[in-house]
């Protein structure tokens, strides 16, 4: 139980999600813990979302909405709930995740009386009839964790690799403030906002499952490395961003595996133009090392690998 209760903001952002906004909106209305405060934004959506959400709000279910005319991205979109938001811990809910009851209240206790800016948990991943597929992080039969998941300072821990499942993070106002919130120039927000905020502020781990993650198979991160994606660019610009923050070497070190494995999955979906600069970024990073001129003589080949991209997992 938490004796003082600071308000927390929940930013739900649609955009064609007419199947899944009830239950998105219905789980932050059912949490545990009352202080809340709920914004939707409906980034120009053409489903019939924007009706089911008035829809509910003249069933009186109480939020603020903010319904764009025509889709402007979700960083912005979160941007512009965030200027509304007056709750001191923020989460970000995009309209087809929800949240279980008591994800608000571990948050709180675990912001309000430890030392980290961000709070992360496991997910259980469910599919569009939102049946649970299984978790984030492995766990046995006894739902005991199996995986090793890293906490405090994770700036290096997040150049490596993609281990935080995204809804379940609640994040300090103060957090989103000092970062300006989401860099709208950005296709998406997680791995900026990992690298941008874990330089400067610890994140926690609450070991329970209290958030259902849906994965669609029709999913954007399947298609991220493809020569038409707008995810790679967006990465490339969140590898540069962290070259500059990196201060030691372990860190230098860490970030040349995220773009040795960025330039792989780049290759591999003939996407040579961002493979090319990633290479560049590469060599900065590594200083001209034997891994640097492999790659450059490989890429310098043009080779056409796009038949393996049936092989490859989701990095995100």
């Amino acid at each position: 139980m938490v004796m003082n209760q600071p308000l927390v903001t929940v930013i739900v952002v649609c955009h064609n999600q007419v199947r899944f906004i009830r239950e998105a909106l219905e789980s932050a209305v059912g949490q545990s813990y009352k202080n809340i405060e709920i914004i939707v934004i409906d980034d120009g959506s053409q489903d019939g979302s924007v009706a089911l959400i008035n829809d509910i709000e003249q069933e009186g279910m109480k939020f603020q909405k903010i319904l764009v005319p025509s889709k402007q991205g979700y960083c912005r979109s979160f941007n512009e709930a965030l200027d509304l938001a007056k709750g001191r811990y923020i989460i970000d809910l995009a309209a087809d995740d929800v949240l279980l009851p008591e994800r608000v209240e571990e948050g709180v206790i675990n912001l309000q009386y430890g030392d980290a800016g961000v709070n992360f948990c496991d997910a259980y991943y469910i599919d569009d009839l939102s049946k649970i597929q299984g978790t984030h992080y492995r766990r046995d039969s006894s739902g005991r964790i199996l995986d090793q998941v890293p906490e405090g300072d994770i700036f290096k821990n997040v150049l490596e690799r993609y281990f935080i499942c995204t809804p379940t993070m609640m994040i300090s106002r103060e957090v989103l403030d000092t970062l300006g919130g989401y860099d709208e120039d950005l296709f998406y927000e997680d791995f900026d906002f990992w690298v941008r905020s874990s330089r400067y502020y610890k994140y926690h781990f609450t070991n329970k499952v209290l958030v259902k993650k849906r994965v669609h198979k029709d999913s954007m991160s399947k298609a991220q490395y493809l020569p038409t994606s707008n995810m790679l660019p967006t990465t490339l610009k969140v590898c540069h961003k962290a070259f500059k923050l990196c201060r030691t070497n372990e860190e230098f070190k860490a970030l040349s595996v995220r773009i040795s494995y960025e330039l792989r999955q780049a290759v591999i979906g003939n996407n040579y133009s961002v493979a090319n600069e990633l290479h560049g970024l590469l060599g900065c990073v590594q200083k001209q090392s034997v891994k640097y001129w492999i790659w450059g003589w490989l890429l310098s080949r043009g080779w056409n690998f796009s038949f393996l991209t049936q092989f490859m997992g989701k990095a995100r």
